[in-house]
């Protein structure tokens, strides 16, 4: 767990008049003593691990306070015993893992003999928190036993993400206060760059600290851009080029941090806290600049002046904003709490897909005739249902199964990518009840459907708009839940649209060029396609629909640009993993020319 804005508490004390210096919130008070030592202990390593996050966490409302202490104390601790430099690699993961697996013990008993699993515990219990989403970044926490090397940016920012769960934990407690912590959901990206900026502006500080350890956290792509830096900063020295380095990726963090769009619409509470930790990381990052020769030796800090300036009025504005909100107390403590899969992709529980009912079995298809990614346009669930007299509501919960299968063939026959078109921008024009069965279908898939423990990479291709919360957090949770799967990658297209995305996708690289992180002149179609909400997604090699209809409606333009077209007639409730095979094959008959000519041919294909 990188991210900390390096503020001390006494720092912070001292910057508030006297009159208004309050003690941290205390612990819960209750009968169990030793639960009020637990939450004690989880202030006071929050405290001394994070400083910065301590200080953003007294800018939370009185009630959160405790329970924010323990999940960042266990953060922490996790940390710590990854870190640990006198304990052999495989000794370190060993009590990594022997910690996550006390805790799965010790949730399923509600309490615990370590402390800061006792009051990590009891929070779980009384806000009802889901703590299996944090097995992610247990994962990642594991992943830095060993010393971490990064190709590129989209390496470096997919271990950025490990932090995203523990935020996650934190929106859930201001929401069951009775304060959500609305997120803008339509500005994902800003809060995955506003944390790639935090985690950024934590390296740049402790770079010295890295260096002593042998690491430098930070992507051989940067790193490539200015020759000789790598080289210099693992020997210490501070030349040109590592200056110029420097200069180059503290300006990046600083546009990073800096999303005045992301607390739009949020209460002014929440927005008190994220904008100020966006300030203090900025004052860091004018640190950093003024450090010069001397980031290699110590690490900087901005000064008290300056944290002054920005953490006293925070605490002001936001002392306001949460008088006026009525909060919920913490609800009573359940006796127990079921615990889910204990990994987001815990190999040794993954299985093989069902086996067909008759016994079918894929083709054979040679490597080179294969398609890379199909995309399914799923129709006819409702004509299905109408054809025999149901409501059509009924025909999407028929297709439910026939999207199954399509998993299960696909695993079956080694397809890497499978993109299915299940709700549309359009889609919002039909009947409200058609709209609740199809939405709640695929959320009640996502909680307990019949893939969860297959090896299948899930991810949401969409926009959050209008959708229901709790159906954008689970599709979120899957995302990261099965991150780190190998086989299949199931994209789901849910509140999408083509144009929309080709729209939005425009504004994130006019955004960039406006920021001078792209130069108009120069963009091309590669610039294009890594703003789009997937960058990795291959183009469509078979666009394939159902139901009789020829029309590719408003699905994947940019990716579907030389798909080869596969129209079918029957509709998708009647479909299995044979048709999907059938579409292979006819792939695979076909010859691509992609504009080229052959067999004596000219001209386009």
């Amino acid at each position: 767990m990188r991210i900390t804005t390096h503020s001390t508490t006494a720092d912070f004390d001292a910057a508030l008049p006297a009159q208004r210096r309050r003690p941290a919130r205390r612990p819960p008070t209750g009968e169990d003593p030793l639960l009020r030592a637990a939450y004690r202990l989880c202030l006071r390593t929050t405290q001394v691990h994070d400083p910065g996050i301590f200080a953003l966490i007294q800018l939370m409302p009185a009630v959160l306070r405790p329970p924010c202490w323990a999940l960042w104390a266990a953060a922490s601790v996790l940390d710590d015993l990854a870190d640990q430099r006198d304990a052999q690699q495989a000794e370190r993961e060993a009590r990594v893992q022997a910690w996550t697996q006390a805790l799965q013990c010790d949730l399923a008993a509600g309490t615990s003999t370590d402390p800061v699993r006792r009051a990590l515990v009891d929070t779980a219990l009384r806000w009802h928190l889901d703590l299996s989403s944090l097995q992610g970044a247990v994962t990642s926490t594991l992943d830095d036993v060993n010393d971490r090397r990064f190709a590129d940016w989209a390496e470096w920012r997919a271990w950025c993400e490990a932090l995203v769960p523990w935020v996650d934990q934190v929106r859930h407690l201001f929401e069951q206060a009775g304060a959500p912590m609305t997120l803008r959901l339509d500005r994902q990206q800003d809060y995955k760059r506003f944390i790639d900026g935090a985690q950024l502006t934590d390296i740049l500080t402790d770079l010295s600290a890295d260096l002593t350890q042998g690491l430098l956290l930070l992507p051989q792509e940067a790193l490539d851009a200015f020759p000789g830096a790598e080289d210099d900063l693992r020997q210490g020295s501070w030349s040109p080029a590592t200056a110029a380095l420097v200069r180059e990726l503290t300006g990046l963090a600083r546009r990073w941090v800096t999303r005045p769009a992301m607390t739009r619409g949020m209460h002014p509470g929440a927005a008190t806290v994220l904008d100020t930790a966006a300030c203090l990381m900025r004052a860091q990052l004018d640190a950093v600049d003024a450090a010069g020769h001397t980031l290699l030796q110590r690490a900087p800090r901005p000064s008290l002046v300056t944290r002054t300036r920005i953490l006293v009025p925070a605490r002001l504005r936001s002392g306001l904003a949460w008088s006026l909100t009525p909060f919920t107390a913490a609800g009573p403590r359940q006796p127990a709490v079921t615990v889910r899969e204990p990994s987001p992709a815990d190999d040794a529980n993954l299985r093989p897909p069902p086996a067909h009912l008759d016994g079918a079995r894929p083709p054979r298809i040679a490597a080179d005739r294969m398609p890379a990614h199909v995309a399914v346009i799923m129709d006819g669930n409702g004509r299905w249902a109408e054809q025999r007299g149901l409501p059509r509501p009924e025909g999407h919960r028929a297709g439910n199964a026939a999207a199954h299968e399509m998993v299960y063939g696909a695993l079956e026959i080694g397809l890497r990518h499978l993109t299915l078109y299940a709700f549309s921008t359009e889609n919002w024009k039909r009947d409200t009840e058609e709209i609740t069965t199809i939405l709640e279908a695929i959320r009640r898939d996502l909680d307990e459907g019949p893939i969860r423990n297959l090896d299948v990479r899930q991810r949401w291709l969409g926009h959050p708009d209008k959708l229901p919360a709790e159906l954008v957090q689970a599709l979120l949770r899957e995302e990261r839940r099965t991150r780190n799967r190998t086989g299949l990658t199931l994209t789901v297209c849910i509140n999408y649209g083509g144009r929309d995305e080709i729209t939005r996708t425009a504004a994130a690289l006019a955004q960039a060029t406006r920021a001078g992180a792209i130069d108009p002149h120069l963009i091309g179609e590669d610039d294009f396609a890594r703003h789009l909400p997937h960058p990795d997604m291959p183009d469509v090699d078979l666009l394939w629909r159902t139901g009789n209809e020829q029309r590719t409606s408003n699905f994947l333009p940019w990716h579907t640009t030389y798909a080869e077209l596969y129209f079918t007639p029957d509709h998708w409730p009647d479909v299995d993993r044979r048709d999907l095979w059938q579409a292979i094959t006819e792939y695979s008959r076909r010859q691509r020319r992609h504009g080229g000519a052959t067999h004596g041919m000219r001209g386009r294909s």
